[in-house]
């Protein structure tokens, strides 16, 4: 095999202006992916930050962060280099992540952690029984936020840290972009960042507020885990060892609303939209997308079924799925959304049988999912004195794993269903 491709000129010289934290596949399929397009002259590099494990981290360091994309289809596979990553760390390397955020060429700082990862509660405040959270905020209490390099390990700290160091720095304002399937997750992380910040060192409460934007997003473009028969592929078609490569789907959609008072990319060159109002497409998109492939991964393996394309194959499911939409859409607005020709382009999706979406991948962090793609669906039509049958069955199937078949489970998961006990004791 020839060797490592050589990275774009254009990226070179160029300091990294965009932070990323969540260094996974999707984040390379998605935001580094729409990077590398726009039309920028590779002014916008970005240095990425692992979250738990340092192992992309040290795959892409390894191959002067070039990767290989694989946009898979049922008609074949198409490769390309991404180059817009210029820099991969450990999450743990806050150091970089400080050095960088005080830095007046920092722009962005985009961030692709999972519902989970940012360790708060539904509505973006922080959850007083996290262990992390705490451990951190005692730490920076104790040491202030301008002192040693903390050992931080929570979103919210490593967030606060940085722009306490660009406080100080003078560097300016910056936009920070979530692009997880969080309901307004713009303002879900800004609520968590000024209680963490407020908790940890009051005085930079103001500046947070005046000098840091908040984007909403919705993004969009499903990316099953990359498989060894993977990496023998792009040593065929690219032509290089690629330890780190990335297979997506064709399709992707990234959907952003908010300011960018130091600049971003020209992002919208490659396909994204800017819109003032995000929660029609957010909604759509965890409700239609999200919330099918949670009612796959509950009610599949129960049939047999390990991948997202086999689940909708089966006629049984593909009904129920239907039927679920029906009742999502319930809880969307009409216009704009083109729900029709959003769902047929969802079907054909599902059924791409060459994107090996495991069912088993997308049941992780089951209850966060549960909570956000089915629990509104069934209280929107409890609200209006029906039901949500699809919806109903999902939660039921759910409940019924791990001991959870209790009013208390119900209550955790959103406390308006405990005046729904008789969703324990429905049948279908």
């Amino acid at each position: 095999m020839g060797g490592r491709p050589a990275r774009r000129r254009a990226r070179d010289g160029h300091p990294p202006r965009i932070i990323h934290l969540g260094l996974g596949a999707f984040h390379r399929a998605h935001q580094a992916w729409y990077t590398d397009r726009a039309q920028d002259d590779g002014e916008w590099a970005i240095a990425a930050f692992t979250g738990r494990s340092p192992r992309v981290a040290e795959q892409l360091a390894g191959q002067d962060c070039l990767y290989s994309l694989v946009e898979r289809s049922d008609e074949g596979d198409r490769v390309s280099l991404v180059t817009s990553i210029v820099e991969a760390h450990p999450g743990t390397e806050v150091s970089r992540l400080i050095e960088l955020a005080a830095l007046p060429t920092t722009s962005v700082i985009t961030l692709t952690v999972t519902e989970s990862g940012y360790r708060l509660d539904a509505d973006g405040h922080l959850d007083p029984g996290d262990e992390v959270v705490a451990t951190d905020s005692a730490q920076l209490i104790a040491e202030g936020v301008f002192g040693t390099v903390p050992k931080v390990q929570s979103t919210v700290a490593r967030l606060v840290v940085g722009l306490a160091a660009r406080s100080r720095s003078g560097a300016g304002p910056i936009a920070i972009v979530p692009c997880d399937n969080v309901p307004d997750n713009g303002r879900f992380l800004r609520t968590g960042v000024l209680e963490f910040a407020e908790r940890v060192h009051p005085p930079l409460m103001p500046w947070i507020l005046e000098n840091v934007s908040f984007v909403s997003t919705s993004v969009d473009r499903i990316t099953p885990r990359t498989t060894p028969d993977d990496l023998v592929l792009v040593r065929r078609l690219a032509g290089w060892d690629d330890r780190a490569p990335v297979v997506t789907e064709p399709f992707s959609d990234w959907v952003l609303s908010g300011e960018f008072p130091s600049g971003r990319p020209a992002w919208e060159q490659a396909g994204a939209r800017f819109v003032d109002d995000i929660a029609p497409y957010e909604q759509r998109k965890l409700l239609l997308l999200n919330g099918a492939h949670t009612l796959l991964s509950v009610l599949g393996p129960d049939r047999g079924h390990d991948t997202v394309a086999a689940a909708i194959g089966d006629p049984e499911l593909r009904g129920l799925v239907e039927t679920f939409w029906d009742e999502a859409e319930r809880c969307l607005p009409a216009e704009r959304l083109d729900l029709r020709a959003y769902r047929a382009a969802l079907l054909d999706r599902f059924s791409n049988s060459r994107i090996e979406h495991r069912l088993e991948q997308i049941a992780q962090e089951g209850e966060h999912k549960v909570r956000l793609r089915i629990v509104p669906v069934v209280l929107a039509a409890r609200a209006a004195g029906t039901r949500a049958a699809a919806a109903e069955l999902v939660l039921r199937s759910w409940l019924t794993r791990d001991d959870r078949w209790s009013l208390a489970s119900l209550a955790r998961l959103d406390p308006r269903l405990e005046a729904h006990p008789e969703l324990l004791r429905s049948s279908w």
